[in-house]
């Protein structure tokens, strides 16, 4: 989907951007956005319609090493209050009109199924990646497979993509490290609110967890090396989603990680993307650069859950609006800018 790859279109919608009541460019990032989707979507008149919010729970073994400020059993609790309605990313939801589906990629406890929430579980968290791999390639390829049987059954044409997981933010600097090759300690944050003290811990357990699979060079190989299940869904829904040409809203620095994977399978899922923020998370303006992206928000979030997509939302449904909705200079009888 990139523009070189598409110039007719590209051209007509830049050609329709420019007639708009405007001057040319003063949109800014809404009028390359209203692009972007206009050629994910091959359209010079996209439209979105039932955008999907989901987020993917699961557990990581690595959590026993003390890398996170709360304890496993806050990932199937925060699952709980997604349903309930009372975390962050539910209240977004509703208030963005945003389909919310929870999927259970991992998660240690057994949940009880509801309206809202997909069992998908490959395990009950994954092992300890400090003692040996976090999945077997067997389990991580079949979460990726899962992930994209959940998109593959969600209406819609735009889905915006969250998690849950305590330690997942080790996995993600993890994956960024060795994959964007750079210095791991450049890439470790405080994730749930580490002090001193135990920020310093976290970068000594994954020094160890780096040094341990040392030959995890490839993304699926770096994916079950260091997990997790949510991660690998968030991969597999990502390259799903760009198959079917959706428009792919991601949050942070967790769903970052998935994304970087998934590029690095089909380089093409990048098109698709729309990166909602930077965060206050050490590596995620790594990610970012490792990426090529640029975020639309930067509101010091680090909460993770789809909150940054869910806010970024409305921005991608004003680019899209503003394109098919604007009065042209013709149809609405007011003069063009004067030739110089």
């Amino acid at each position: 989907m990139n523009v070189s790859n598409e110039p007719s279109l590209a051209s007509r919608l830049q050609r329709r951007l420019d007639q708009l009541t405007k001057p040319r460019g003063s949109l800014g990032r809404l009028e390359a956005l209203a692009l972007q989707i206009g050629l994910i979507q091959r359209s010079e008149r996209p439209v979105l319609w039932a955008p999907q919010l989901v987020v993917f729970a699961a557990d990581h073994g690595l959590a026993a090493q003390g890398v996170s400020a709360y304890p496993s059993e806050v990932t199937a609790q925060m699952v709980e209050n997604f349903l309930a309605g009372g975390a962050a990313v539910s209240v977004l939801a509703r208030q963005h009109g945003l389909a919310l589906t929870v999927v259970d990629a991992g998660v240690r406890s057994e949940l009880a199924p509801r309206a809202g929430l997909l069992i998908r579980k490959i395990a009950a968290g994954t092992a300890d990646a400090s003692l040996g791999p976090a999945m077997s390639a067997s389990q991580c390829g079949e979460a990726v497979e899962r992930g994209r049987d959940v998109v593959r059954g969600l209406p819609g044409n735009a889905l915006l993509l969250g998690e849950m997981g305590i330690a997942n933010t080790s996995s993600a600097a993890l994956l960024l490290a060795r994959l964007a090759g750079l210095d791991l300690t450049t890439c470790i944050g405080r994730g749930t609110g580490l002090d001193d003290a135990g920020l310093a811990h976290k970068g000594a357990v994954l020094r160890r967890v780096l040094a341990l699979h040392a030959d995890a060079r490839e993304p699926l190989a770096a994916l079950a090396a260091f997990g997790g299940f949510e991660i690998a869904m968030l991969a597999g829904a990502a390259l799903h989603a760009a198959e079917e040409r959706r428009v792919i809203v991601v949050d942070g620095f967790i769903v970052g990680a998935a994304i970087l994977v998934a590029s690095m399978i089909e380089p093409a899922v990048l098109d698709c993307c729309v990166f909602s923020h930077r965060s206050d998370e050490a590596g995620h303006g790594l990610m970012l650069d490792a990426l090529g992206a640029q975020p639309l928000l930067q509101l010091g979030l680090r909460l993770g859950e789809g909150s940054g997509a869910a806010l970024a939302w409305p921005l991608v449904d004003s680019a899209v609006r503003l394109l098919n909705e604007m009065a042209s200079f013709a149809s609405a009888g007011v003069s063009e800018r004067s030739p110089t």
